[in-house]
């Protein structure tokens, strides 16, 4: 091995291999339903269950921010509770504040860009493929809580909003996802462009298949309730955690 890979810090997030967005899917979708059964179903309230999981998520970027290469258990674990807040903090803007979903979505993506512009300003880079120290890693996870926070609103906004329901709903970022893999593998669109787009859309077409799991009939979902869902989703992903931590060298630094 070449002494400057051997010397060259680790990269902190993991590639973007098809498990990758299997299991960031999957996320996306427990932190849509498992935002739900906490406030909802256990009665604890938008604003109990913000403080509480955003105080949990503090806790696992720390454990996070830690490590000094990728760990599988430890970054996805950030993922679902980011995930979770990102849907809560959306959630409590329009339920308890009573902001148009309209505005979340002008906001978040506005919060989004400007996160973009500064990182790169800074960085010089918007890779994910060299994501070194501990600034870069700050940068990384907050675009993250903002693409689940505007995917949230966007989501919500075509679905309830627009009434299209979240069948359609998922349909429609579906094919966007689908087109956005045809520019990238067959039309030569930007790596790093493409995938925090489609990072941002796997978002409300994850949520929206999530309400149409959880959700009563009535509302336009299959009734199979949260804690059902939550539970399916959390169990594949922690199989495929652990699929990912046996494939992982432990030598790697």
């Amino acid at each position: 091995m070449p002494m400057n890979d051997m010397t060259r810090p680790a990269n902190r997030v993991p590639e973007v291999t098809l498990d990758f967005w299997l299991i960031k899917l999957m996320a996306v979708t427990m932190g849509e339903t498992a935002a739900d059964y906490l406030a909802v179903n256990l009665g604890l309230g938008l604003t109990t269950t913000s403080r509480i999981m955003t105080g949990v998520l503090v806790v696992a970027l720390a454990v996070q921010f830690f490590q000094r290469r990728y760990v599988p258990w430890a970054y996805w674990l950030a993922v679902v509770l980011i995930s979770i807040v990102g849907t809560l903090v959306t959630d409590n803007l329009v339920d308890n504040f009573g902001v148009p979903l309209t505005v979340t979505t002008a906001v978040f993506t506005v919060a989004l860009a400007v996160t973009f512009l500064v990182w790169q300003r800074v960085e010089r880079t918007l890779s994910i493929h060299d994501v070194t120290s501990f600034r870069r890693e700050a940068f990384y996870w907050l675009a993250i809580l903002f693409t689940f926070a505007l995917g949230t609103a966007a989501g919500d906004l075509v679905a309830e909003q627009f009434g299209l329901g979240y069948l359609a709903t998922g349909i429609l970022f579906g094919m966007i996802i689908a087109a956005l893999a045809l520019g990238y593998f067959g039309l030569g669109l930007d790596a790093i462009l493409g995938f925090w787009l489609a990072y941002i859309f796997t978002r409300p077409l994850g949520a929206s298949f999530g309400d149409l799991l959880s959700q009563p009939a009535e509302y336009g979902g299959m009734g199979f309730g949260t804690i059902i869902t939550s539970a399916l989703f959390l169990t594949a992903i922690a199989g495929i955690v652990l699929y990912m931590t046996a494939r992982t060298d432990p030598r790697a630094t």
